[in-house]
């Protein structure tokens, strides 16, 4: 790892992603608002090993297999995470490995974005039975009781962009917040 940042159990780090696939996310996240430089998610589970949601499933892999980190979440999250939430996300994540991917999560928060989402397509979302990688941040940390955003958004409502965001508040405009909260309606 050629980060300076050294990562502790539970922290989430967000990665580029090469070839056809990162331009595809990149140019999906460019459509609904969430340009960044950063296309993929993953949460550092300890002992040199981290979960991601991939197309075949969420895995546990070894930290170098991964794509190399742009950004830790290590001392960048707004509050401060506690030592037993940090052993909830651990345990969250083992327990979503094989969770099945769904590309239709793309596609429903591009809906919700342009606010033409129906309720089915919410519904499937909410349901966590199917991730894309930040959902799998996202949901880690709500197992473990911390709601990284507090915009309104649903549960399962972020790309990898709006991580980056989070951890670069400065980036994040009002006008963001005021379309994700029109997105729910």
């Amino acid at each position: 790892m050629s980060t300076a940042t050294q990562p502790l159990p539970g922290d989430f780090a967000l990665t580029k992603i090469g070839g056809i696939t990162g331009k595809l996310v990149a140019a999906g996240q460019a459509l609904v608002g969430d340009a960044s430089p950063v296309q993929h998610a993953l949460v550092y589970v300890g002992f040199g090993h981290i979960v991601q949601a991939m197309p075949g499933g969420a895995e546990l892999i070894p930290l170098e297999e991964a794509s190399e980190p742009v950004v830790w979440s290590t001392d960048r999250l707004p509050e401060h995470v506690t030592w037993a939430q940090r052993k909830a996300i651990v345990e969250a994540a083992h327990d979503l490995v094989g969770t099945p991917y769904s590309f239709l999560d793309y596609a429903s928060i591009g809906l919700a974005h342009f606010r033409i989402r129906p309720r089915w397509v919410r519904e499937f979302v909410a349901d966590t039975g199917h991730m894309i990688c930040s959902q799998l941040v996202d949901e880690v940390y709500l197992r473990a009781g911390i709601h990284l955003f507090s915009d309104g958004r649903l549960p399962g409502d972020v790309t990898p962009g709006d991580l980056w965001y989070l951890l670069h508040p400065k980036r994040v405009t009002s006008t963001d917040r005021d379309l994700r909260r029109l997105a729910r309606d």
